[in-house]
């Protein structure tokens, strides 16, 4: 529901005076979330919305970004940041407040959570000046350039990182960047992308990462394996020497990116590592999989990759290239749906769809690009949702289907959701997972309806609802209840819980043709 008129005049009006006292511009008065909706490891444990919900503030320096977080009710206030032009150390200085804690010589996401920052008008560049965030969550970066940041030389910044997550960070989604230096460590730059000291459920997409030594790492030491559940998808990386990325221990999915002169080394998986690398595209390089530099062993499953002029080491001490002919040496498990381009097209559609001021756009799984579905604003009242008063009529299809998950909390089954027994329910191993209803031959499903088991009710909170084949999202709402949807012919639907109050437990997952 929206608040009453008077009640958003006052806090608009409290804004401007914000906005007055600080220097950043207000926008508009509350935001909707970044284009499009956050994929991979960055919907699991609640899923990453950055600062939907909250207001809006336009901010053209890096003070000004700063002024926003201290800005604040509290280090939690979602919060959008709208960014324009070039943010540097000439014009970003520290801030003080209750709600942040802000640094000169970056732009400083430490302690807070429910922020997106993304660049809008002619761009968003932050030059020789990174991102670091720490002790943070549900963070959105998107539509922004971060370029020539160094640990050396002058000016420094960051560590020389251009985005960097240390100290258990929680669901960070990077989408849609642009992440470059000018070189490698002798010329003071270090890594990209780089996560370690417990951070996790991040997903980098859609991203341009080129001319740097490093592409970034999960885990800054062998015994730094705390990390992981980290998404790479449809991002370039070219003219890297290595670490595209460096994996530590930690579970990371690697599809849809397209590698073009890796110079040294690419995905570099060690120290106990999983990585499940589908469908990418290597080009002109060297040892783009494996484990380099060091004994201690990473593994990989693959599939559908290309390997395009791509050359690999001798096997030594130091030294376990997956090539000349890569073959899977584990098996990982994604709980998450997603659309697998042909890694035939990867090229293209990278090329059409990565890197900041590209649009936005997206893949569809079909090898076309797409332009971004707008995201719901929370706070509209015609935002669609589950109606419990409507309930479906004709024949449940999911009775005597098959059913399967994420995971089931102990004494719970995902047959319960398929059997017509109110009494009997499913739970996640958690306050989020994926329930799923299928049939041995194509069905033709439009509703579906969610039935909460007596006693919890209202514990399920946001949702995605997916035909697992396709990764296609079919619907996505709050509660449970029902759902209607243009009609589709699918052999497995799912019902993904990415938010909620408690432990949900749904009795039943009924599908309907009409």
């Amino acid at each position: 529901m929206r608040r009453p008129v008077a009640l958003r005049l006052q806090a608009a009006l409290g804004t401007l005076a914000l906005a007055a006292a600080t220097g950043v511009v207000l926008a508009m008065p509350e935001a909707a979330a970044a284009a499009g909706g956050a994929t991979g490891y960055a919907t699991q444990n609640g899923g990453t919305t950055g600062g939907a919900g909250g207001q809006t503030v336009r901010a053209t320096t890096g003070t000004a970004i700063h002024q926003a977080l201290c800005g604040r009710a509290d280090s939690a206030t979602p919060i959008t940041i709208e960014v324009e032009g070039t943010i540097n150390h000439g014009n970003t200085s520290k801030v003080s407040g209750d709600s942040c804690s802000t640094a000169a010589d970056k732009i400083e996401l430490k302690q807070i959570s429910n922020v997106t920052i993304v660049g809008v008008g002619s761009g968003a560049v932050f030059d020789q000046l990174g991102i670091h965030i720490r002790e943070s969550s549900n963070i959105i970066i998107q539509n922004v350039t971060v370029r020539n940041v160094k640990k050396s030389g002058s000016p420094t910044s960051n560590g020389g990182d251009a985005i960097g997550m240390e100290s258990d960070v929680r669901n960070v989604w990077v989408d849609h960047t642009t992440l470059e230096a000018s070189g490698g460590e002798s010329a003071g730059f270090d890594g990209l992308f780089d996560m370690k000291d417990n951070t996790q459920y991040v997903t980098l997409s859609y991203s341009v990462l080129r001319n740097s030594g490093r592409g970034g790492l999960i885990g800054s030491s062998e015994s730094d394996v705390s990390n992981g559940y980290v998404t790479f998808h449809h991002n370039k990386y070219e003219n890297i020497d290595s670490r595209t990325p460096l994996l530590r221990g930690g579970t990371s999915h690697i599809y849809n990116n397209h590698y073009v002169s890796l110079n040294e080394s690419g995905i570099n998986s060690r120290a106990g590592a999983k990585a499940k690398v589908d469908n990418n595209y290597f080009e002109d390089s060297k040892d783009v999989l494996g484990t380099f530099y060091t004994d201690q062993a990473g593994y990989w499953q693959v599939s559908g990759n290309i390997f395009d002029n791509v050359t690999w080491s001798e096997p030594g001490e130091d030294t376990n290239p997956a090539g000349p002919d890569p073959r899977s040496n584990t098996t990982v498990s994604i709980p998450y749906s997603y659309g697998l381009d042909a890694a035939s097209c990867v090229p293209a559609v990278v090329s059409a769809t990565a890197g900041a001021n590209k649009g936005l756009k997206v893949s569809d799984g079909s090898c076309t690009p797409q332009n971004p579905d707008p995201s719901p604003d929370p706070t509209d009242p015609t935002e669609p949702s589950p109606d419990p008063t409507d309930p479906p009529s004709g024949t449940n299809l999911s009775v005597g289907a098959g059913a399967d998950g994420s995971s089931k909390a102990s004494g719970t089954s995902y047959g319960n959701v398929r059997d017509g027994d109110m009494g009997t329910y499913w739970s996640p191993a958690g306050t989020t997972g994926s329930v799923s209803v299928k049939w041995s031959s194509p069905t033709t499903v439009s509703k579906v309806a969610v039935r909460e088991a007596a006693g919890s009710e209202g514990a399920i909170g946001s949702y995605r609802l997916v035909d697992h084949g396709t990764g296609a999202v079919l619907a996505t709402g709050s509660g449970a209840g029902v759902i209607s949807f243009p009609a589709v012919s699918l052999t497995k639907i799912t019902f993904e819980i990415t938010g909620a109050s408690g432990t949900p437990k749904v009795a039943e997952f009924e599908t309907y043709a009409g």
